[in-house]
């Protein structure tokens, strides 16, 4: 699927779509802390951390939909230990 992300640089994450069901769907926005961008071996300036997300963003995805419906009314803020199996060196 396309990234969609932008850096908000005051919350220290990358916030970024996702459509459950789907491009005919709602589309639900999520935040991935810089710290978990990071574990992906990017040391990037803060405003590439869009590059990051884009790169692993099959793996953040899945993560950011497994947390929207299991809860669908809360917030999805994904940090270092959602994507810290997706992070290790293969």
């Amino acid at each position: 699927m396309y990234c969609e992300a932008i850096l908000c640089a005051d919350t220290h994450t990358v916030r970024f779509a996702i459509y459950p069901d789907g491009l005919d769907g709602p589309r639900i926005t999520a935040h991935i802390s810089e710290a978990a961008l990071r574990a992906f071996g990017h040391a990037l300036p803060e405003e590439d951390l869009t590059v990051a997300c884009e790169a692993h963003f099959d793996c953040i995805e899945a993560k950011a939909l497994e947390r929207y419906r299991s809860s669908p009314s809360s917030p999805i803020l994904l940090d270092l230990e959602d994507v810290s199996v997706c992070a290790l060196p293969h």
